[in-house]
Formats: C-alpha cells, sequence, structure tokens
C-alpha cells in the first residue's frame, strides 16, 4: 500500500469570498446544498453527526438530513440508540457536509430538540415499508447475536402490522437549532477559505477564519 502521508490534493475548483457569500448562513447552506444535489454528488444529503456521552466521550455518525428551514436542520432515528442516549444526557451537537467533489465542507453547531410528534409522524408515513417496519426490527446501538435476530424481528413486526406499521414510541426526529456555521472552500496551497457565522443577540455575525 502506498504511504498515506504521501496522499496530497490541490484544491482549485472554486473560491469563497465575503462579498459572494449571503448574509444569511441558511441561504448559503441551502445553496451550496442544492448545487450538490444539481451536481448528483453521491449522498449530497449525508451529514455526519457528533455527540457527547455522560462520561464526556464525543461519538460521530452518518445520518441523512430530512429538512431544514429557519427552525434549523432535522434528522430521524432511534430515541434509544446511542445517539438519542447521548442528546438526552448533553442536548447540543454538531454537524458536518463533506461535499469532496466540489471541495467544500459545511460545520453546522448548535443545541438539539425533538420535533414534535406530529412531524415525527408525517415524516414515518412517507417513507417505504420496509423502512418502516426496520424502525420496529432494530434495537438500534445494541449488541444483538447475529443478523437473524433483525431477520426474525422484521418478519414478526411485518406479520403483525402488515402494510401499516405505526411509529414506533421510540422513533422520531431531531432539530439541530444553529448558533454557529462554518463554510470551507479548499483552495491551493493550504490556503482555505473559511467563512464562520456566529449568531450573537440574534444577529449573524459573519468573519474569516485562518485555515
Amino acid at each position: 500500500m502506498d504511504s498515506i502521508a504521501d496522499l496530497r490534493k490541490s484544491y482549485e475548483r472554486a473560491e469563497l469570498d465575503e462579498s459572494a457569500s449571503l448574509d444569511d448562513p441558511l441561504a448559503q447552506f441551502e445553496l451550496w446544498l442544492q448545487q450538490a444535489i444539481t451536481g448528483e454528488l453521491p449522498e449530497p444529503n449525508a451529514m455526519t453527526v457528533a455527540t457527547v456521552g455522560a462520561d464526556g466521550r464525543p461519538s460521530t455518525r452518518v445520518v441523512l438530513i430530512k429538512g431544514c428551514d429557519a427552525r434549523g436542520i432535522v434528522w430521524f432515528t432511534n430515541y434509544q440508540s446511542r445517539k438519542g442516549r447521548e442528546l438526552a444526557a448533553h442536548p447540543f451537537a454538531a454537524l458536518q457536509f463533506h461535499w469532496v467533489e466540489l471541495e467544500r465542507v459545511v460545520r453546522i453547531e448548535g443545541r438539539v430538540e425533538q420535533v414534535g410528534a406530529a412531524e415525527s409522524d408525517a415524516y414515518f408515513k412517507s417513507r417505504p415499508l420496509d423502512s418502516r417496519i426496520g424502525a420496529w426490527a432494530s434495537p438500534q446501538s445494541e449488541v444483538i447475536s447475529s443478523r437473524g435476530v433483525l431477520v426474525a424481528n422484521a418478519a414478526k413486526f411485518g406479520a403483525k402490522f402488515l402494510l401499516n406499521p405505526p411509529r414506533p414510541p421510540h422513533w422520531g426526529g431531531y432539530r439541530l437549532v444553529p448558533d454557529r456555521w462554518e463554510f470551507w472552500q479548499g483552495r491551493p496551497s493550504r490556503l482555505h477559505d473559511r467563512l464562520q457565522y456566529r449568531l450573537q443577540d440574534g444577529t449573524w455575525t459573519r468573519e474569516r477564519l485562518a485555515p
């Protein structure tokens, strides 16, 4: 295997200048997300979610963004999973989008809250049937003896609920309410562009960070 220390890339696709960026970080994010979608990037809606447990240890995982508006960034998961337990202990998280082909990263930080039951119900009903059954079948983040446990659970709940499985009480949405955004655009010579937006007294302050 080639030495990973020798792996390098020069970032030269674009730049991020203060005069060209939008005043509202949500609008800037929506612009970049739409460009990632239009560019047909693989999994443009995939984001890393970082949380911290009661023991102070951080953990990350990749989930899919399912909504964004002035209220925040939304995803759905099992409330009893590791991330659910960690958010119950420390209701703050950091998100990261990495669009490699565009040489861009977006980082978002803020507090996290559960979305309302009606919103979770509506999204759950929109999911494919096998995904709805899967929400019942998987005791997410728990140790299981084999994949057979999942298969057996899926068969059991599929027979129980047929075509209309209700949303499990342990499954629903989270919303991260941002108080900090960072937009990173790769540039040559590792002199990358980094624009940070901080929420201060209800107003977004934009500032440049050294790479």
